[in-house]
């Protein structure tokens, strides 16, 4: 009888930048979605696949330093130690790096996993922007393929399987590429994740010392987008937008509840994508009324486009951007029990006359929905504010802070209870986007260290205007607008101990 072959699939350590804008001032254990994912998708094949979480523990390992600004950064692995994983336990190793901050680590682990010899298998969106450098650690293979469709064929081609389809969306050590055949495995097709797994996969999620909904699951009900921002990644998988049923929706949410999670993120930002296609704004409501039915409370963590969510849909340039209420209320009500208990908005930047994306909103559209949304009870906002572009200079930030004061004050106005912070993060040039490539070719970037550049909190460009020091004062002062949170320590000198 042929043995089953095992497969390791590892969460690595957190990175840490210490002494330096880095955002937390404490560890966030976020729900590992990618994983559940993962790990279904590969026993359905026939594996056994099992989590190797090296984000459990609390040991700490300095392992590089930045010169930043006169200041000594210190980069910390905060978890597992590496080296306590034995190569040898697995017949084959998973690596997923999504983030291009903990680039660093991956590659470390990667080097550890291989030294003995076993595959290891690399995948996400930083290792298929820059392969090259997870290819240099010692990964096998690199899976281009987001969707899942090429899973099994590689670890049945490194595993010495018979070959039960063809290799497709791949690219070995060597250079040799199988390039994507097949359409992609649609999120309809994941496999439903057992009860163990979604156990192993809750995290921790920002409660703002108000609602406590720990510990949390995660869903990720569809992949792709329709959306070619310059910024973002997405696009260039040629993936489309494609969606899971409500039935299958409700049942992921239904069992994250089942093992355990009393809250649960929704970590897709095109969770309204459904809205362009025929019935897609009741299939919207069935799911949202279908989660308050079921009395699971969910979050908007990457946000959700507000665009779609206006009776115009986002689809035309001159659409109507009214916001359809019935809709927003579904998205983001809560009522102190179900419902939406944290949302996380992308902002629009105020500038008349010009939007810098398609899907973004007018500045006085965007004030009317978020008005619209803050009257739907959600009881707390992340705003998600990115400065560093480049033309940003003192005025332009300026023009940026008073308008971020007055929407504050209005909101307030609305609910007094609601918690609304900013959160400023500092221009990110993400490997592998037309928006990256142009910060270098501008010649504005001023640090091309990964846990830097992936960090968001921690400037690393330079604008036509100002200099990286200058927009992390500018990042402080936007800080301080909204209300304040415990635990968080935002000032360039501290250290996030």
């Amino acid at each position: 009888m042929t043995k089953t072959k095992t497969i390791g699939l590892v969460e690595v350590p957190e990175v840490q930048v210490r002494g330096a804008n880095d955002g937390i001032g404490y560890r966030e254990r976020l729900p590992l979605i990618s994983k559940q994912i993962l790990i279904s998708n590969l026993r359905a094949g026939g594996f056994d696949a099992q989590l190797v979480n090296l984000l459990e523990g609390d040991d700490e390992e300095e392992y590089g330093e930045i010169d930043w600004g006169g200041h000594t950064l210190k980069k910390v692995l905060v978890g597992r130690k590496i080296k306590s994983v034995d190569p040898d336990a697995y017949d084959a190793w998973g690596v997923t790096m999504n983030f291009t901050r903990q680039r660093e680590a991956a590659c470390q682990v990667i080097k550890h996993l291989a030294s003995t010899g076993k595959p290891v298998v690399a995948g996400g969106s930083d290792v298929i922007a820059v392969p090259e450098a997870y290819l240099e650690a010692g990964a096998a293979a690199i899976v281009k393929d987001k969707s899942g469709a090429a899973n099994w064929s590689i670890f049945d081609h490194l595993l010495g399987q018979p070959q039960r389809e063809e290799l497709s969306g791949v690219l070995f050590a060597d250079g040799t590429e199988y390039r994507k055949r097949f359409p992609g495995l649609h999120p309809e097709d994941w496999p439903l994740p057992s009860l163990d797994v979604i156990k192993e996969c809750l995290g921790v999620g920002l409660s703002y010392n108000t609602v406590q909904l720990n510990p949390q699951g995660s869903v990720f009900a569809d992949v792709g987008c329709d959306r070619k921002c310059d910024f973002c990644q997405t696009p260039t998988y040629r993936l489309g937008y494609l969606r899971m049923s409500p039935q299958k929706t409700l049942k992921w949410f239904e069992l994250q509840k089942e093992a355990g999670a009393r809250g649960v993120q929704s970590q897709s930002d095109q969770f309204l994508g459904r809205i362009l296609f025929e019935g897609g704004r009741q299939e919207i409501l069935d799911i949202l009324n279908g989660l308050r039915e079921r009395e699971i409370p969910f979050a908007w963590v990457n946000g959700v486009e507000l665009k779609k969510a206006t009776f115009g849909r986002g689809i035309r340039p001159d659409g109507d951007l009214t916001p359809d209420e019935e809709l927003v209320q579904a998205i983001w009500g809560w009522d102190g029990k179900v419902g939406c208990y944290h949302a996380f908005i992308p902002a629009e930047r105020p500038v008349e006359g010009k939007e810098a994306y398609y899907k973004l909103m007018p500045w006085r559209e965007h004030c009317n929905m978020m008005r619209t949304i803050v009257r739907t009870g959600v009881p707390l906002i992340g705003y998600g504010v990115i400065i560093g572009f480049p033309d940003d200079s003192h005025e332009s930030l300026l023009y940026l802070e008073e308008a971020l004061s007055t929407l504050y004050q209005e909101l307030k106005a609305i609910n007094p209870k609601l918690i609304f912070r900013v959160r400023a993060y500092s221009l990110s040039p993400i490997a592998g986007t037309p928006a990256g490539q142009k910060i270098c070719e501008l010649g504005l970037l001023a640090f091309d260290d990964p846990a830097i550049i992936g960090g968001f909190w921690t400037p690393c460009v330079n604008t036509k205007h100002l200099n990286y020091l200058e927009l992390s004062d500018w990042q402080n002062r936007l800080l301080k607008i909204g209300d304040s949170v415990r635990g968080f320590n935002l000032t360039r000198d501290s250290s996030n101990n």
